[in-house]
């Protein structure tokens, strides 16, 4: 009796130690799959935060074109010399003439803003063709002062007008707010 009762005994031991030891290796395996839970939500946090530098950094390349696109409009401070030229080239294109009387910088609190006063001298056509291409042309351009007329002694028409043109400022080479 003595055997069945030391196999009844070393057979209970060894379940015992099979169930401890499950135990064991099951609160290691929870816990592994705990860390390994933690690191996919940081390895898709991470994704996704990638994914969004990626689409932001789309978005400002495309903004980037945009602003290019945009300061096109405005006249650089730098660059009244060549804006000039090319006023007069239309007026030149149209048959007439123009004559700056003058230019000053007007500080708004918006941006920085050119006032030009000009003449636009030749036939009753080119001047009013002039002056509208000059109002079209692709800047930030209005015109709140225009009055023509004509010089009975010459023949000629004149027009006389203001022009307020959006600049950007020479120090930073963007728009200042």
């Amino acid at each position: 009796m003595k055997s069945s009762l030391a196999h009844l005994i070393l057979a209970c031991a060894a379940c015992a130690a099979a169930l401890i030891g499950y135990g064991f290796w099951y609160a290691a395996i929870v816990s592994k799959s705990a860390a390994v839970a933690d690191v996919q939500n940081q390895i898709e946090v991470r994704t996704e935060t990638v994914k969004r530098m990626a689409s932001t950094r789309a978005a400002l390349a495309e903004i980037a074109g945009d602003e290019a696109v945009v300061q096109s409009y405005f006249v650089p401070e730098t660059e009244v010399v060549a804006f000039i030229d090319g006023l007069e080239a239309r007026a030149r294109a149209l048959g007439a003439a123009v004559t700056v009387r003058s230019v000053s910088t007007v500080k708004s609190s918006a941006q920085p803003v050119l006032e030009f006063s000009l003449t636009i001298t030749g036939a009753f056509d080119a001047v009013l063709r002039t002056a509208g291409a000059i109002e079209h042309a692709p800047y930030d351009i209005s015109v709140p002062t225009l009055a023509v007329g004509r010089d009975a002694a010459k023949g000629a028409w004149h027009a006389d007008l203001k022009l307020f043109v959006g600049s950007v400022a020479a120090t930073t080479g963007k728009n200042t707010p």
